[in-house]
C-alpha cells in the first residue's frame, strides 16, 4: 500500500438547515477543494456518505455532486454503512489510493433529516438495525442503546451521574466549534432532570439529529510531488480498521462492548504501529453519552468499566492525558448521520495543523477516530498523524 495523505478536509455547519443535501455537500466539497488549493478537475473519483437519501427521495447523489463541481464524467459511488457511513467511505478511499488505482479523491459525508418529523426521523433511523427483530418491535436507537447503559450499570457500578459527565464535557468543548449544532453549557444537574427518553438516558444524553456535510480530499505522495507540495506536516493515513458485528443485540454475549470496533481498533492500532499512549486525541462516536465511555474501553483507552473515572477526573478533557471529542462529538456538534465520521476527519485536520481555535489540543500530532454503524453492526477507526 502506499502512503496516503488527507490534502484538506471542511464541513458546513451541523444543525437545522434550509439546503438540501445536495446543496450541503456541494458546499462543503468546495470548501474541501479551495482549501487544498486543487481545482475540481484534480479528483479522480469520489465516495459519497449517505444513510438516508430516502428522506429527500433522492439517491445516487454522486453523480449530481460531481456535475455540480463542473466535473460530471468523474465517478462517484454511494457508500452507506448506517452511522459508520463517513468512515466506511475514507476507508474504501484509503484503498483505492493505496492501491494506486487513483492519485487523488473526494470523500464526502453528507445527511439532511430536519424537514422530518420525529417519529419519522427516528423511524428512519431504525433502518440501521435489524428492523425485523428490533425496529418493528418499537426498538429505537435510543431504546436498544439504552439497553446498553443499562447492562452497563448493572455489570461495572457506572452511574447517571457519570453518563451525565460525558455530556458536560463535550456540550463545553462544542461552544469553541463554530460548526456545532449545540451551542449550550449544561451542567450534570440539566442532564439529570431533562426528560427521560429511554431508560437510563435522558434527553442530554443523546445526540441530536442534524443536517450538515464534510469533505476531505485524499491523495497519495505522487499527486503531492506533482503539485509541488512538502512532504512535512501532511496529515497521514497511518492506520486503517474496518470490522463488522452481529447486527441485533439479542444475539450478542455482551452488551457492554461492540466487538466492531475492538476488531478495527485492533487493526488500526497495528497498521499505524503506535501505542494507545501514543494517541494525542480521539474523536468517538457519542450518540450517546454511554457509547463514548464504550468507545473508550473498546479501543484499549481505559480498562473495562474503568472509563467513566477518566471522565471525572478530567482525563478526557482538553487539557487532560487523552482529549476525547475536543470537537463536542456527535452529542453537541452533532449527528448529520452520513457526515459523521467524515466530520471526524475535519476536526483531525484542524487539530493537527494547530486550526482549532479554543479547543486546540496542545501539541497534538497523532489522532485517531472511531465511527460506529447502529449498534456496532459496522465500525471504522482511523489513527493520523501529521508528518
Amino acid at each position: 500500500m502506499r502512503n496516503v495523505y488527507v490534502l484538506s478536509a471542511d464541513m458546513t455547519k451541523f444543525g437545522k438547515s434550509p439546503l438540501s443535501a445536495r446543496e450541503l455537500a456541494l458546499e462543503a466539497s468546495k470548501k474541501a477543494i479551495l482549501e487544498a488549493g486543487i481545482s475540481p478537475s484534480d479528483i479522480q473519483a469520489a465516495f459519497v456518505a449517505n444513510a438516508f437519501s430516502i428522506a429527500e427521495k433522492q439517491g445516487h447523489l454522486g453523480p449530481i455532486l460531481m456535475s455540480g463541481l463542473g466535473v460530471p464524467d468523474v465517478p462517484a459511488s454511494t457508500i452507506e454503512s448506517a452511522c459508520a457511513s463517513g468512515a466506511s467511505a475514507i476507508r474504501e478511499a484509503w484503498i483505492n489510493i493505496g492501491a494506486g488505482i487513483y492519485d487523488c479523491m473526494l470523500v464526502v459525508g453528507v445527511e439532511k433529516v430536519s424537514q422530518l418529523d420525529t417519529i419519522t426521523a427516528t423511524t428512519y433511523f431504525s433502518f440501521g438495525s435489524d428492523f425485523v427483530f428490533e425496529g418493528a418491535c418499537g426498538a429505537s436507537f435510543p431504546g436498544l442503546y439504552g439497553a446498553i447503559a443499562r447492562s452497563h450499570m448493572t455489570k461495572y457500578g457506572t452511574t447517571e451521574e457519570q453518563l451525565a459527565n460525558v455530556a458536560v464535557k463535550n456540550h463545553e468543548n462544542a461552544l469553541s466549534n463554530p460548526n456545532a449544532h449545540l451551542h449550550k453549557k449544561i451542567t450534570v444537574d440539566d442532564v439529570m432532570k431533562s426528560p427521560v427518553v429511554a431508560s437510563p438516558l435522558k434527553l442530554f444524553d443523546a445526540c441530536p439529529f442534524s443536517d450538515g456535510a464534510a469533505a476531505a480530499v485524499l491523495c497519495s505522495e505522487d499527486f503531492l510531488r506533482t503539485k509541488g507540495r512538502k512532504f512535512s506536516e501532511q496529515v497521514m493515513i497511518k492506520g486503517s480498521g474496518r470490522a463488522g458485528g452481529t447486527g441485533a443485540l439479542f444475539q450478542r454475549e455482551d452488551l457492554t462492548s461492540l466487538n466492531a470496533a475492538v476488531l478495527a481498533g485492533r487493526e488500526a492500532f497495528k497498521m499505524a504501529a503506535v501505542l494507545q499512549k501514543d494517541i494525542d486525541f480521539a474523536e468517538v462516536h457519542d450518540c450517546f453519552t454511554v457509547a463514548e465511555l464504550i468507545a473508550e474501553e473498546d479501543l484499549g483507552f481505559a480498562a473495562r468499566g474503568e472509563a467513566a473515572k477518566l471522565t471525572e477526573e478530567g482525563q478526557t478533557r482538553i487539557g487532560g492525558e487523552l482529549p476525547i471529542n475536543p470537537s463536542g462529538g456527535l452529542k453537541a456538534k452533532g449527528h448529520p448521520v452520513g457526515a459523521t465520521g467524515v466530520g471526524q476527519v475535519v476536526e483531525v485536520y484542524e487539530q493537527l495543523h494547530g486550526k482549532a481555535a479554543g479547543r486546540q489540543v496542545r501539541d497534538a500530532r497523532i489522532a485517531l477516530t472511531h465511527n460506529v454503524g447502529a449498534t456496532g453492526g459496522s465500525c471504522g477507526v482511523h489513527i493520523f498523524q501529521l508528518t
